[in-house]
């Protein structure tokens, strides 16, 4: 098994509990984008910093030295795994605005029937 794939799986065993709640709600997030939003941007906020530290982990050693242009292709690579088990994680910290702000341009939709 690649190293990447080992990352993955030692990152979501060491962290069972933060993950298993967070997959809950990925899973109500993924039917109901709208209402959690608020809440999947904040669980996730915790959920992103432990991602962020295993890849900082499994890219330290690349970077130094003679193998550091393929550490971004190996975070990467990282990345995508978690994308398997969590598709949606890169909607984490998306702001949703509920009334338009007073200079923003707006088009009103037409119905045609």
């Amino acid at each position: 098994m690649p190293k990447y794939k080992d990352y993955v799986n030692k990152m979501i065993r060491e962290n069972q509990v933060l993950f298993d709640a967070f997959g809950d709600l990925h899973d109500q997030y993924q039917l109901d984008q709208n209402n959690l939003q608020e809440r999947f941007n904040s669980e996730g906020k915790k959920v992103l910093e432990v991602i962020i530290e295993y890849e900082n982990k499994l890219c330290r050693n690349t970077e130094r030295g003679m193998y550091n242009s393929f550490s971004g292709k190996l975070a990467e690579k990282f990345r995508d795994e978690v994308r398997k088990v969590y598709p949606m994680i890169d909607r984490i910290g998306i702001i949703v605005e509920t009334e338009p702000q007073a200079n923003s341009f707006n088009i009103k939709k037409i119905s045609l029937n």
